[in-house]
């Protein structure tokens, strides 16, 4: 014991003796048009291995300085960066602000050292102006690696693949927005089911990404990854634009600054945003899409503690939809690629949100968070995907049905100091999610207006509490470590009422979850980055599952680990790549389409993802994102193992061009590539991959600017949504098992029109 405490007092000597002698810097980062603090912000020492990034009050720090002069760097997407010259002096903190002014992105400016999470996460973001975007969900597309596909008439949400996964409507990734959840657990549709028509993308700031359950703030349905949508806080100016294209689609927008000048100076900012679409669709039936999106939001900083947030959305969109059509009714020339077997389909939903966050900085410097969110959101959707298989005289359409009111908070507590010399960096979260839903349903139609018979309709709760602790050691100016342990609670409520002896009955369970991450980042030069990853996530089971299944398998588990490089060959080039495996746990699958319960074995999927980013000169820019997977069945046999729709390629890239201010042309040119892939266990049946072009040109003046979108740039005919599905036509003796399969859009072009003021 005696030695123990002679070690400890030698070595407290001599971190006391090397980190007295120090200083340190503090400072804020502000946008010098609008006042507003710059989250985010990379903050970088020149000529050291120090670098951070900035908080939502815009504030960083660097401590155990020694005594000198140091240049430091500013720099944020979109703004013009800035450095300074300050001093630091031997016990004491230097203070300083940076106001940047707006400027176009650069991609010299870029360093790796600036912040744990991957710096590609952010960049990808810049080209949101610049691809076909109809609305958010196509924003989606930003996320490398991520695509999406659209089949029923352009009102239902897309089904999303990533990482090896068809993720079907969200069941393997999180997505929220402005901390709110998108993700509907025990959907009538599907578990996970991801509507996010509710944004209007010009509201979208940015968007946080990362793939793999590696966070410990990201909970449910986290595995593939997750994505964050944060709204502006501020508008530079007032906005109209008007839209108008191929196939009858139209759309205005409107976004209007409420209270001026003036108040932005003061801290305060608040806008309305409005947005209404039209589109009878490429398809032989006019698909009737509209879409009506209201958004108001306020945040204003009291004092220098103080952020308070508050907004208000109300959205609401109707459809009719031709739905999936088989190979063979095609081949036959019963119908076009553009026609429908049962044009009855389609469906309506709507969504109100109130959210309101409260930020404050306490005494010590440590940060305190909380928000309240309510959600009301209505949901009804009309399908046939099997035509006359069930019901040779009615035919096959179902109704999806259901209602549903969101209850939720999230808290954080962050907080940094120091010991014995090391960093540290903790983090403290606390939630609580209720969903309550009413006569969630899935019942046998005709045309949309007769109800035949009910095959499931009762009411569910659902409610996710959960806590989380993250710390983070800052072990050298290389060294970074972080660990972190989540602890979800869920607890599921079905009252069915429908029941084999006709009388009302109830059913519940509930179960917890422990995950704990881990992330290890090197920091060899400001130019390369190296960093791991190991961590264990989960997606819940719909309610009606997990009521029934074994208390194991409510929950089960994903297993990801990643290993990666984030290299800056050169000032102009930025890489990173990744190699990652995901396994999966035995689960059992709702199947919203036919009201059944379905097991699937355990999984694996390894890969390995590349990310490139190249500006040529001050106006030009190219991007590529390649990532390559390999998806199987654990425990079926080679051959049998295949995942049906996973993809195992996909790709996506381009050229852009940026005028040197803000006025100017601006443009794009983008392709897509997902690589054929099996529709089945076995790979007798293929789903047809596709390689497509696509165009953005705008050119902007001091008040207007005009912008020309093309989709499908050489009109190819590609499969976008495809299933291996079993159906029976109404002339029909015998089934067939086929691709069944959504048209892609053709060529499809718009113009649109923005007056700024």
């Amino acid at each position: 014991m005696k030695k123990f405490l002679f070690l400890l007092t030698i070595l407290t000597s001599f971190i006391t003796t090397a980190y007295g002698h120090s200083g340190s810097i503090k400072g804020t980062v502000l946008g010098k048009e609008d006042n507003t603090a710059l989250a985010g912000a990379s903050v970088v020492l020149d000529n050291t291995d120090k670098g951070t990034t900035t908080d939502m009050f815009g504030r960083f720090k660097f401590a155990n300085l020694p005594q000198g002069t140091y240049q430091l760097y500013v720099s944020y997407l979109g703004y013009k960066s800035a450095s300074y010259t300050l001093e630091v002096k031997e016990g004491e903190t230097t203070q300083m602000t940076s106001r940047l002014e707006r400027g176009i992105f650069d991609l010299t400016e870029v360093t790796v050292a600036a912040a744990d999470e991957e710096p590609l996460n952010t960049i990808s973001t810049i080209d949101m102006s610049l691809r076909p975007i109809q609305n958010s969900q196509d924003v989606l597309r930003n996320v490398p690696g991520l695509f999406i596909a659209q089949h029923a008439g352009g009102g239902k949400a897309e089904q999303i693949f990533l990482r090896g996964f068809d993720i079907d409507h969200g069941t393997d990734i999180r997505l929220t927005v402005d901390g709110m959840p998108v993700n509907m657990v025990s959907h009538a549709h599907g578990q996970g089911y991801s509507d996010l028509h509710f944004i209007i993308p010009e509201t979208i700031e940015s968007i946080d990404f990362g793939k793999g359950p590696y966070r410990a703030d990201q909970g449910n349905f986290a595995t593939a990854g997750y994505a964050g949508f944060n709204t502006r806080s501020s508008l530079d100016n007032s906005l109209v634009k008007l839209e108008a294209g191929r196939f009858n689609t139209y759309r205005a927008v409107g976004m209007f600054d409420l209270l001026g000048d003036s108040a932005r100076m003061k801290h305060q900012n608040a806008y309305l945003a409005t947005e209404y679409m039209f589109s009878d669709g490429y398809f032989e039936s006019p698909q009737n899409f509209n879409r009506l999106n209201v958004f108001g939001r306020y945040q204003g900083m009291f004092g220098t503690n103080k952020i308070l947030s508050a907004s208000l959305s109300m959205f609401t969109s109707t459809w009719d939809a031709s739905g999936q059509i088989p190979v063979r009714a095609i081949e036959s020339g019963q119908i076009t690629r553009f026609g429908a077997i049962d044009d009855t389909e389609g469906g309506t939903t709507s969504r109100q949100n109130a959210n309101v966050s409260l930020t404050n900085i306490l005494p010590n410097g440590d940060i305190l968070q909380n928000q309240v969110y309510f959600v009301k959101y209505d949901f009804e959707l009309y399908s046939n995907f099997t035509f006359f298989l069930n019901d040779p005289v009615n035919g096959d359409q179902i109704r999806q049905k259901e209602g549903r009111n969101i209850y939720g908070y999230n808290g954080s507590y962050n907080h940094e100091h120091s010991l014995f010399g090391i960093q540290l960096r903790s983090e403290a979260g606390i939630g609580l999610r209720h969903d309550v839903v009413s006569n969630s349903e899935l019942s046998r139609t005709i045309g949309r207006n007769t109800t035949l018979s009910n095959e499931q309709l009762g009411d569910i709760t659902e409610t996710n509490a959960y806590a989380y602790l993250s710390e983070t050691l800052e072990l050298s100016p290389k060294w970074s470590v972080n660990a972190a342990l989540r602890f979800d609670q869920l607890y599921f409520n079905y009252a069915s009422d429908i029941s084999p002896d006709s009388t009302f009955s109830r059913q519940s369970a509930a179960q917890h979850k422990f995950s704990p991450k881990a992330n290890v980042y090197y920091t060899h030069s400001p130019t390369l980055r190296i960093y791991a990853s190991a961590g264990i996530g989960f997606h819940s089971n719909d309610a009606r599952v997990s009521v029934v299944a074994d208390r194991n398998r409510i929950l089960p588990s994903a297993y990801g680990t990643d290993l990666g490089v984030i290299f800056k060959p050169h000032r102009s080039l930025l890489l990173q790549t990744a190699l990652w495996a995901l396994d999966l746990d035995q689960e059992f699958v709702y199947v919203g389409d036919e009201g059944i319960v379905e097991p699937s074995g355990k999984t694996r999927r390894y890969g390995i993802d590349v990310t490139a980013r190249y500006q040529f000169n001050r106006h030009l820019f190219a991007d590529a994102d390649l990532s390559l997977a390999k998806p199987r069945a654990k425990e079926e046999p080679e051959g049998n193992n295949y995942i049906p729709l996973a993809p195992a390629v996909t790709s996506t890239g381009g050229i852009s061009y940026r005028s040197s201010n803000a006025q100017g042309f601006n443009g794009s040119l983008r392709y897509r590539y997902l690589q054929s892939r099996p529709a089945n266990e076995d790979n007798s049946i293929t789903a047809d991959g596709y390689l497509l072009l696509d165009a953005v040109a705008g050119y902007t003046l001091k008040k207007f600017e005009l912008k020309l979108t093309v989709e499908n740039l050489l009109n190819e005919e590609w499969k976008e949504a495809q299933f291996d599905t079993e159906s029976r036509l109404r002339n029909e003796v015998e089934p067939t098992s086929e691709i069944h399969f959504t048209p892609g859009i053709p060529f499809f072009f718009k113009a649109g029109l923005s007056y700024m003021f």
